[in-house]
């Protein structure tokens, strides 16, 4: 038995009455996370990534670099 304090009920009930004020706040808190990963205005510019692209370059070229460059290490 609870003899000092808000039952949990009691509490959803407050949080109930106050239904705005808490969807306001769960609002604001979700639109700063989603500004968050924003980057108005940012002037950096990712290099493309080109691995992919030289290795089917080179599987498509009908060359085996592996051999020469084995060939002139031994």
């Amino acid at each position: 038995m609870l003899i000092y304090g808000n039952t949990p009920g009691d509490i959803r009930k407050m949080m109930w009455r106050r239904k705005y004020k808490l969807l306001t706040v769960i609002m604001a808190i979700a639109v700063a996370v989603m500004l968050m990963g924003c980057q108005v205005g940012s002037k950096k510019v990712n290099p493309p990534l080109m691995a992919l692209e030289k290795f089917w370059d080179t599987l498509g070229s009908g060359e085996n670099k592996t051999k020469k460059d084995s060939a002139e290490v031994e």
